[in-house]
């Protein structure tokens, strides 16, 4: 008798302790795939497109959507040093209303608000919503496809 009480309480242990395992992870996630956001609002507002970019992953397949579709991330770095040649241009990054959503062990989708803060003759201010999905991979959390509308 002893054992069988004992197995339906060691399997619900056994399988709370794997929940909290599995949220521990995801927390631990989301908070690296945040920390990629923030390093890419830090480097755009310091004018270094280079640094922004290492948010992406270095790969022939990453995929821009804007008003057109690019692929590679030697395009999607070109695009932008060609469309943000100067600080003004630039201007300064916010994020707003990020919503991060693991799918899995390997991927995750976020979804927000972007504001650039721009002087009239940088082009004004820019804003829209956009979606990501981030990869992990090897080097961390990577955006593989960027919807930035």
């Amino acid at each position: 008798m002893r054992i069988r009480l004992h197995r339906p309480i060691s399997l619900s242990l056994l399988f709370a302790l794997l929940l909290c395992g599995i949220a521990h992870a995801a927390t631990k996630d989301e908070a690296a795939i945040r920390a990629v956001l923030t390093a890419q609002v830090d480097a755009w507002n310091s004018g270094d497109v280079v640094a922004f970019m290492h948010g992406y992953k270095d790969s022939p397949s990453t995929t821009f959507v804007g008003k057109t579709v690019q692929h590679g991330y030697a395009d999607i770095l070109a695009r932008y040093q060609k469309s943000f040649a100067s600080k003004e241009k630039m201007g300064q990054l916010t994020f707003s209303e990020l919503e991060v959503h693991q799918l899995d062990a390997h991927f995750a989708t976020v979804t927000g608000r972007f504001h650039l803060a721009r002087s009239s003759a940088g082009g004004g201010d820019a804003a829209g919503i956009f979606s990501l999905i981030f990869e992990k991979t090897h080097g961390g959390w990577k955006i593989v496809l960027d919807h930035t509308s």
